[in-house]
C-alpha cells in the first residue's frame, strides 16, 4: 500500500496552476470559435481488406484467397485518398514494395512451401506495414523531423524492421513525427502538421502521431512506433497517446525487450534506453501479440506470450485520476468508459476490481523529467549551436518565421537546462521516489494483476492547444519510468465524436496480460471505429 506523504501545494504552484487553467480555458474558447466546423471529411473505406486484422490478411494471402499485390494496392489507394487531408504519410517506397509483393505472390504460387510452412517461417508474408520517420528504413530518409537531418538517408534497416521483413512483411513507407520525437503534437518544419482522421482540426498525438493517424484511417495493415511518443517508439507515451487519439490499439512493451537499434535519437545511457521501447500499433487487438513476438526477437521467450491467460482469475485495480497539479481533470466520458469496463469485467468474469489512490502518481511529472535528464544538452540534437543564448536567439527567429526549429522543441531545449542537475541531491530524491513507486506497482500487480488507468485526461485537443496543457502526457510518461508494459485500448467515441479509451498496465514481462485484456475489451466494446 502506498503510504507516501504528499505535501500540500505551495502558494507559488497553486498560482501557476490557476494561471495555466485560465490560459487553457481561454485557448479552448478561442480554438472552438476559430476552427468551428472547418474539419475535412475523409472518404469512406472502400476496400474491405483494410477492415480485417493483419494476421487474417496474412492467412488469406498464403491460402491464395487474395494476393499480396491486391492488398498493397488497396493500402496505396487509401493513403492517396486520405493523405491530402491528414498529412500523415511522408515518404513512400511503393515501387520497391510492389516488386516485393509480386515476389511474395510468386513464392506462394510456386508451391515450394506449404501454407503451414509459410505460417511457421513467414507468418506475415505479403502484408504491408509502415513505420515512423525516426526508425531507420534502408534507402529512405531518417530525419526524426529535424531540419538539420533533412538529407540523412538510412543505410540499413532498424533491428525491428529487419525482424518484420524476415517474416515476410513489406514496408511501404514512413509516417510523420514531431521534431526530434519529443512532443505530443505531430508537427515539424520538414513535413508540416498532421491532422486527426476523426476531426482534422484536432491533433494526432506524438511522437508516433503520423503512424497512429494512418492506422486510424486504415492506410496500412499495421505499424511500428516508439514509446517516446506502426512499429512505434515510446519514452513518454509516444505509442499509447497516438493510439488513444486515433482510436486504435498500441502496446508499449516491458523495458529492454524490443531492441532500439536503428532508432534516432538513440538513448546514450542504459537508464534512458530502458525507458524507450518500440512496439506495435494496430486496429485490431489480435494483431498485437504476433507482432510483439516477432519484434522481440530472442527476448520473446521472456514474455511467455503463448501462455494462456484466464481473464476471470486476474486481479484488477484501477484509478480514475492522479490529481497532479498543472494537469487537466480527467474527462467525464473517459471516467464513464472506465466505469463501464469495471462493470463489464464484473458481469462477465465476476471480477471485483479494486479502486486505488496511489499518491506517488501525483509526482509523475517531476519523476519523469528527472529521469529524462541527460548530461548532453537537448539543443545539440536540433541546433548547430549550443548554449542558452543560442536557444533564445533561435526562439526569436522562430517568432519571425526564420527558424528551422519548432517553438516547442526550442522551449524543450530551454527547459532541459533547468531542473535538477544529474547526480544532485534533488535528482537522487526523485530517482528514489521512482524506485518506491515501481516497488508499489510490482507488489500490487504480482504475476496476475492489471492496472486500469487513463491514457490521457482528455480526447484529442485542437491543434496547438497542447501548448497550454503541456504536462497532460504524465499519465503515459510515468509508466515508461517504471518500465512496465502497457496497452492502450479504444473504447468508442466521446460525445464530441473523438476516440476515447484507457491503458492496461501489467507487471514486468507480463505483457500477455495486457494483450489478453485488450482482446477481451475489444470483444466487449467494439475496438476500432471507422472514421466517418
Amino acid at each position: 500500500m502506498d503510504t507516501t506523504e504528499i505535501k500540500p501545494l505551495s502558494l507559488k504552484l497553486k498560482v501557476f496552476h490557476v494561471v495555466r487553467y485560465f490560459l487553457a480555458s481561454m485557448a479552448r474558447v478561442f480554438c472552438t470559435l476559430y476552427y468551428g466546423k472547418k474539419g475535412e471529411k475523409l472518404p469512406p473505406i472502400t476496400d474491405d481488406i483494410l477492415k480485417q486484422p493483419a494476421i487474417e490478411v496474412a492467412r488469406r494471402i498464403r491460402n491464395k484467397e487474395i494476393t499480396s499485390v491486391e492488398v498493397l494496392e488497396a493500402c496505396i489507394r487509401r493513403i492517396k485518398d486520405v493523405n491530402s487531408a491528414l498529412n500523415c504519410f511522408v515518404e513512400d517506397r511503393f515501387e520497391l514494395a510492389k516488386r516485393e509483393a509480386k515476389e511474395a505472390d510468386e513464392l506462394i504460387s510456386s508451391g515450394s512451401m506449404t501454407a503451414a510452412q509459410l505460417e511457421n517461417e513467414k507468418p506475415l508474408l505479403g502484408v504491408p506495414f509502415t513505420t515512423k520517420d525516426c526508425i531507420a528504413v534502408k534507402g529512405l530518409h531518417h530525419t526524426a523531423g529535424v531540419v538539420l537531418r533533412k538529407d540523412v538517408i538510412a543505410e540499413e534497416d532498424a533491428e525491428s524492421i529487419k525482424l518484420l521483413r524476415s517474416k515476410g512483411a513489406i514496408i511501404i513507407g514512413l509516417t510523420n513525427v514531431p521534431e526530434i520525437c519529443m512532443w505530443w503534437e505531430t508537427h515539424n518544419h520538414i513535413h508540416g502538421r498532421t491532422n486527426n482522421p476523426y476531426n482534422t482540426t484536432r491533433i494526432v498525438g506524438g511522437s508516433s502521431g503520423g503512424e497512429g493517424c494512418l492506422q486510424g484511417a486504415a492506410g496500412s495493415m499495421f505499424g511500428i512506433g516508439t514509446p517516446v511518443q506502426d512499429i512505434g517508439s515510446d519514452i513518454g507515451g509516444s505509442i499509447r497517446m497516438p493510439a488513444f487519439f486515433n482510436g486504435i490499439f498500441g502496446h508499449k512493451p516491458s523495458r529492454n525487450i524490443v531492441s532500439n537499434a536503428g532508432q534516432y535519437p538513440m538513448p546514450k545511457t542504459d537508464l534512458l534506453n530502458s525507458y524507450l521501447g518500440l512496439g506495435p500499433m494496430t486496429r485490431y487487438a489480435v494483431d498485437l501479440k504476433p507482432l510483439l513476438k516477432i519484434i522481440s526477437g530472442d527476448n520473446a521467450n521472456k514474455l511467455a506470450l503463448d501462455k494462456p491467460v484466464d481473464i476471470g482469475k486476474l486481479k484488477v485495480y484501477y484509478q480514475f485520476s492522479n490529481k497532479a497539479p498543472m494537469i487537466d481533470s480527467v474527462d467525464p466520458d473517459i471516467k464513464a468508459a472506465m466505469k463501464k469496463v469495471v462493470e463489464f469485467l464484473n458481469l462477465k468474469h465476476k471480477i471485483v476490481a479494486e479502486e486505488k489512490q496511489i499518491k506517488l502518481l501525483q509526482k509523475s511529472m517531476p519523476i519523469w523529467m528527472t529521469t529524462m535528464k541527460n548530461e548532453d544538452p537537448f539543443e545539440s540534437l536540433i541546433m548547430a549551436k549550443k548554449g542558452t543564448m543560442a536557444i533564445v536567439v533561435e526562439i526569436f527567429k522562430n517568432l519571425i518565421g526564420c527558424s528551422g526549429n519548432t517553438l516547442i522543441a526550442l522551449f524543450t531545449a530551454l527547459m532541459d537546462r533547468s531542473g535538477a542537475p544529474v547526480g544532485s541531491p534533488r535528482y537522487n530524491h526523485y530517482l528514489k521516489l521512482r524506485d518506491s513507486l515501481e516497488k508499489s506497482f510490482v507488489d500490487m500487480l504480482g504475476d496476475d494483476g492489471v492496472f486500469l488507468y487513463p491514457t490521457h485526461p482528455t480526447p484529442a485537443p485542437y491543434h496547438n492547444e497542447p501548448l497550454f496543457k503541456p504536462l497532460n502526457f504524465c499519465y503515459t510518461a510515468i509508466i515508461n519510468c517504471l518500465g512496465l508494459p502497457a496497452t492502450t485500448v479504444p473504447l468508442g467515441l466521446s460525445s464530441e465524436g473523438l476516440p476515447i479509451g484507457i491503458q492496461v498496465v501489467a507487471n514486468h514481462n507480463n505483457d500477455r496480460l495486457c494483450l489478453a485484456v485488450a482482446e477481451e475489451l475489444e470483444k466487449g466494446f467494439g475496438g476500432w471505429v471507422e472514421p466517418k
